[in-house]
């Protein structure tokens, strides 16, 4: 085996330990509100243990009570806040973050997600986690690639 594939294999297994033993928080951003400082609409932890756990942000609150749905208003590092709160209110700590904006959210799962997700949710009467997955009627993959270059999905430690 060659040294350019060893290597490869060696951080294909370290991505994949990381994968293992991450806390992903999942934060859909909505930059039409304010590019600048957007609100966080909706979140996800996720694990390999504990598969997805659907959060609703402005339910997620640190010690001083600031929501999960403001963190780009309240911190100047938005991301740790945001690992602060999810400590506080769900007793887990995230390692990895990833932020997705209205466009991403767009561009993979088409338009009007966010209106029926908020007609289920708000409107119907249903939980977070079944109007999320009521109103997914696609998915393009694919676009995950070039919103990551762009920069509309964001993939941090934290």
């Amino acid at each position: 085996m060659g040294v350019k594939l060893k290597i490869i294999a060696i951080i294909a297994l370290v991505v994949i330990l990381i994968a293992l033993m991450a806390n992903v928080l999942f934060l859909a951003a909505d930059t039409s509100e304010d590019p600048i400082a957007p609100g966080v609409d909706m979140a996800a932890l996720w694990s390999l243990t504990g598969g997805f756990q659907w959060i609703y942000p402005g339910s997620s609150i640190n010690a001083e009570g600031h929501t999960l749905h403001n963190i780009y208003l309240d911190s100047d590092h938005p991301y740790e806040y945001a690992k602060d709160i999810i400590e506080y209110t769900y007793n887990t700590s995230p390692n990895v973050c990833v932020v997705i904006d209205d466009h991403a959210a767009k561009d993979i799962f088409g338009d009007g997600l966010i209106g029926n997700i908020r007609e289920k949710d708000w409107g119907e009467g249903y939980d977070r986690g079944d109007a999320i997955s009521m109103s997914i009627s696609k998915c393009d993959i694919i676009q995950v690639i070039p919103n990551l270059i762009t920069g509309h999905i964001k993939v941090m430690l934290i």
